[in-house]
């Protein structure tokens, strides 16, 4: 009895020695990557300083976490970060899985490619893949792909005012994803009139190529038409809770902001479109400006696939929805590498007052402080159904969407310096 008591306690010793071992090996992990990390920051720090750029500060918006491998990605409870297995052994490092998540984002590489890389078997490498895209969506969808705030919105008219285009915020598109490896029951949807399976992208982009805007999914068979009907672009505006914005050219006043916007889309008070055959010099003034401040959506899409080989070409996965969060974590990563490439505070020649602007003016319905600012809800009544069927009538104006062209074909004509001449 006493032999079994003393291998119990043997046991229990060496046990609890191991613990305490497997105890410090964590602990020492954690330091070397607060080490790694903090070297990571200097040496990001050094670079802006012999390229003379401004720190790697927040410029655009609430001051918020950039670095990767400190941010929730890589957290405990994560895909991403590394563990240990049931017998003890350290598994994949968290830059194994980033590395072979941004390798196939950023240069389209197979997995079989990658693996030669990461030293990850191809089913890993997917699935760190989809894990990644998931994490990124999920924690950074609500800063990164939001509606403007005011102080955007005030800074887009300001930059739209001084291009000669008052209350315009951006331009909007469509763009074109090939999908090599289409479930042959959906190739009928998802075809084009020369056979190609494409998945259409609407998005809207302002000058700085800051996309507000990413509506992803709809079948390749259909037009920028069909899209404009399924998205959500305008669900605000029909619902009342868009910010009342009057602007003043040519000595009318308009109300509301508007995209720029190629021909196929319809006559609306939200979109001004180019002249298809213009015949007098201030027309073609105004055919060649907008088309010009309509390439800025094209920009981005030139960007997007430019910095994310894995859009530029063909898709090889068969869901659906793993597509829509691998397009929709690309447009998320250039937004946040836009906020911190783009120099907001460079000075601009606008304005004396940055916060203020001369053509447009902004009313916010005065709120008390017992008074909550209440939106309409759209439920399946007539009470609320009425104000979203005017709102929808208001905005399908022709004659509004005319007037609105013909004021800014005076108005940039007049900005030209060729007024009465």
């Amino acid at each position: 009895m006493s032999n079994l008591r003393r291998v119990l306690e043997r046991q229990h010793r060496e046990d609890e020695e191991i613990r305490r071992r497997r105890v410090e090996e964590d602990h020492e992990l954690d330091e070397e990557e607060e080490e790694v990390v903090l070297v990571v920051g200097m040496l990001n720090q050094s670079r802006q300083h012999h390229r003379g750029c401004a720190p790697n500060v927040d410029r655009h918006r609430h001051s918020r976490e950039r670095d990767i491998e400190c941010s929730p990605i890589c957290s405990k409870k994560s895909f991403m970060m590394f563990k240990y297995d049931a017998l003890g052994v350290l598994g994949l490092l968290s830059e194994q899985k980033l590395t072979a998540a941004l390798w196939m984002l950023t240069y389209g590489a197979s997995a079989d490619q990658v693996d030669e890389i990461a030293r990850i078997r191809k089913s890993t490498i997917l699935e760190c893949l989809v894990k990644f895209c998931d994490t990124i969506e999920t924690l950074y969808t609500r800063d990164y792909l939001l509606k403007p705030t005011p102080r955007d919105l005030r800074r887009l008219l300001q930059k739209s005012e001084a291009r000669g285009f008052p209350n315009m915020i951006g331009g909007i598109d469509c763009m074109y994803w090939q999908w090599k490896n289409c479930p042959t029951p959906w190739q009928g949807d998802y075809g084009n009139k020369k056979g190609q399976k494409n998945i259409i992208l609407e998005a809207v982009a302002s000058f700085d190529t800051w996309a507000w805007h990413a509506f992803f999914g709809v079948y390749g068979s259909q037009n920028d038409l069909n899209v404009l009907g399924q998205s959500s672009v305008f669900n605000d505006v029909l619902r009342g809770h868009s910010p009342q914005i009057t602007y003043q050219i040519n000595n009318n006043v308009h109300s509301g902001v508007y995209y720029l916007a190629d021909g196929i889309y319809p006559r609306w008070t939200t979109f001004v479109k180019t002249i298809l055959n213009p015949q007098l010099e201030k027309e073609k003034s105004f055919a060649a400006l907008q088309e010009g401040y309509m390439k800025d959506v094209e920009r981005c899409f030139g960007i997007l696939q430019a910095r994310w080989e894995m859009i530029k070409g063909v898709a090889r996965m068969f869901d659906e929805e793993v597509l829509r969060s691998i397009m929709m974590t690309c447009i998320i990563l250039h937004n946040i590498i836009m906020e911190d490439e783009y120099d907001y505070d460079a000075p601009e020649m606008l304005e004396p007052n940055l916060m203020n602007t001369t053509l447009t003016r902004i009313y916010e319905r005065p709120v008390g402080a017992n008074e909550p600012l209440e939106n309409v809800p759209l439920i399946r009544d007539d009470r609320y159904n009425n104000p979203m069927i005017d709102c929808y009538q208001e905005m399908q104006s022709s004659y509004v969407h005319e007037r609105c062209q013909v004021d800014l074909i005076e108005h940039l004509w007049e900005m030209k310096g060729n007024y009465g001449g």
